[in-house]
């Protein structure tokens, strides 16, 4: 009698579950996932995966397909061939992991042709493939395209010179760490997402212990929005040279007193001596180096020459590059291209121009590439991102708008500390210095 009604309780909330799975999926994805769909999901891995990798020749049969007959070599096709070892499906934010063990001459290429009938097979969004260890490789699924409306994950700490600014296309968040790639290069046409990925960055970073500097030459309208919380905004060329000029005697100082106490970065400095961090951010690259009279070629020489040295200087000694712009090309001279080289994180939107797509990721990886090239306009806010370990892939940043922005950097513009370079001696410098 008991273990009758269990089964009817059993019964009727199975039933409650498959009634409510619409709604759940539509308005509440996540717990939907975690309910219905990866159970369901995981069982389907499981029942398919022998026929699955016998189809895809990805089953290996103990005995090998030929034999001797008299004198006669005779092959056929092995009997009883045995699957990759299949782990136990693991659950993720809307996935799940599967890590396979791969028989003796198999290399990750061989499943990497078989992600698109995986897919099908499980009935998900997509799969990708990850080989972080000899002998293995992950299967990620996904149950629905994360780049479609992208949340924030939630961070239980948040580290200095870290920032979570939306997601990628395997569910991972998107993070920009400035400690493991020092500099970005951030490109893409307007309404691409390019102003909404740097407002994302500036929101992140706005409350931990950084100074922010920014240049735009577009009047300041851009980054005017964070000024708050900028220790300096540089509107006009005049103001930018003067800035870059300053933050390179900075970095100068600040080598002199890693030099004095025999560390190798700011970071190997007693807590004592140890500088904030700074992060400048360069809006509209391309008109730094555009030149209209004779005059400004001196200017644009020592603009140039002053971003390039924070480049090769600043990793060390916690000055960082974010180089923003909606067309940066070769033609702007060989100052862009060796300043380029030293930046290391890259960030492409849909371009306008086929040579910014190139100057953005054709010296890394083709694919990639090629990926950023296919993004069209009704992908507003999606990216191909390379980072250090050379590997690219999709991600789209979060929305964020310009009330948010603009209040972000009101509640933390104490953080923001004085500096004097572009202030007349009538403005008030309110603040600790660096």
């Amino acid at each position: 009698m008991l273990a009758q009604l269990l089964w009817v309780v059993l019964l009727a909330l199975v039933l409650v579950l498959l009634s409510v799975a619409p709604g759940l999926r539509r308005n509440y994805p996540y717990v939907w996932w975690c309910l219905l769909g990866y159970p369901t999901t995981a069982v389907r891995v499981r029942v398919t995966w022998r026929r699955l990798t016998t189809n895809l020749g990805l089953a290996v049969a103990k005995r090998p397909g030929r034999a001797l007959l008299g004198d006669l070599v005779v092959r056929g096709d092995p009997l009883k061939p045995v699957p990759p070892r299949l782990g136990a499906p693991k659950l993720r934010r809307g996935g799940l992991d599967v890590r396979v063990r791969l028989h003796p001459g198999q290399v990750p290429e061989h499943f990497q042709s078989a992600v698109e009938a995986l897919t099908h097979s499980w009935r998900v969004h997509a799969v990708r493939l990850v080989a972080d260890e000899r002998g293995f490789v992950t299967l990620s699924a996904l149950a629905w395209d994360p780049l479609l409306s992208p949340v924030m994950p939630y961070q239980l700490k948040q580290r200095v010179l870290r920032a979570v600014v939306g997601l990628l296309e395997d569910g991972r968040a998107w993070v920009i760490d400035f400690r493991r790639a020092p500099h970005w290069l951030i490109v893409g046409a307007t309404r691409s997402g390019k102003s909404t990925l740097i407002a994302s960055l500036v929101k992140e970073l706005a409350p931990q212990r950084v100074a922010l500097f920014g240049i735009d030459l577009k009047g300041g309208m851009e980054l005017s929005l964070f000024e708050d919380r900028l220790s300096a905004l540089a509107a006009t060329r005049a103001e930018a040279a003067h800035l870059l000029a300053e933050l390179v005697a900075e970095t100068e100082a600040r080598m002199q007193l890693c030099r004095s106490v025999g560390a190798r970065s700011i970071w190997d400095l007693p807590v004592k001596l140890r500088k904030l961090p700074v992060v400048v951010i360069v809006d509209e690259v391309a008109e730094l180096y555009l030149m209209a009279t004779r005059e400004d070629k001196a200017e644009v020489g020592e603009i140039s020459t002053n971003l390039l040295r924070l480049a090769q200087l600043g990793a060390a000694l916690g000055v960082h590059l974010v180089i923003a712009g909606q067309r940066v090309g070769s033609d702007l001279g060989p100052g862009v291209t060796a300043l380029r080289a030293q930046l290391a994180g890259r960030v492409c939107h849909r371009v306008s121009d086929p040579g910014t797509a190139e100057m953005a990721l054709g010296d890394l990886n083709k694919d990639a590439l090629e990926a950023a090239q296919r993004i069209t306009l009704a992908e507003q806010g999606v990216a191909i991102t390379v980072d250090t370990d050379g590997r690219w892939t999709r991600a789209r940043s979060v929305h964020v708008t310009p009330d948010q922005a603009r209040r972000a950097a009101r509640k933390h513009a104490r953080l923001a500390p004085a500096w004097p370079g572009l202030h007349t001696a009538d403005e008030p410098t309110e603040g600790v210095y660096l």
